[in-house]
């Protein structure tokens, strides 16, 4: 019987993401395991927490051990890392492509290259200019500017990622793709969890 595929969260904000996505295609690769990519949005969940940043800014002794936490495990993994000037940056828009070319053979090369303009050559990964650049080198796609066009608009995260409902709220709560969230939200305070 195959292994089961590792689902793959990230989010291209995330610190210890970075140093994992640069790595985990390799591992499962060597242990034959599928790979899936699914990736998704930390402001949420942070909003439902009460928090308007990130807990490493708003915890500044949190932040300090884990930037140099993760400056010791990039080193040990050969990740080149640069601390970005600007924490968290908005990665909306390469999220939205990521979720919609999720089983695109080029998809993980774009991921890759996102994390590493953040994490590595302090880009603005919310800027789209930077965004189709790093899907140009990354992808096979025809046009990607397309791509990046198809992502842009305000509603096009909640119907990459399913009509109505984000993979993973679909799964906890085992509703049906394509059920609405009642107007106003999710029920999380409000707050969809497929919206920025």
């Amino acid at each position: 019987m195959p292994p089961s595929a590792i689902q793959f969260w990230f989010e291209f904000a995330s610190t210890y993401s970075y140093p994992a996505a640069c790595r985990i295609e390799d591992v499962a690769g060597q242990a034959g395991i599928p790979l899936e990519w699914r990736p998704f949005l930390l402001g949420p969940v942070f909003r439902s927490q009460g928090w308007n940043d990130s807990p490493f800014n708003l915890f500044p002794a949190k932040g300090r051990y884990v930037w140099r936490d993760l400056e010791r495990v990039c080193a040990k993994h050969g990740v080149p890392f640069r601390r970005p000037s600007q924490f968290p940056r908005n990665g909306l828009l390469a999220a939205r492509i990521a979720c919609l070319a999720a089983a695109e053979e080029w998809c993980p090369a774009f991921v890759r290259a996102v994390y590493h303009a953040n994490f590595a050559d302090d880009r603005d990964i919310a800027d789209p200019a930077v965004v189709i650049e790093l899907l140009r080198g990354a992808s096979s796609a025809r046009r990607p500017s397309s791509w990046a066009t198809r992502c842009s608009g305000a509603t096009t995260v909640s119907r990459t990622l399913s009509p109505g409902l984000s993979p993973l709220r679909r799964e906890r709560t085992g509703a049906r793709a394509g059920a609405r969230a009642p107007a106003g939200g999710s029920g999380a305070g409000g707050r969809r969890a497929d919206a920025a």
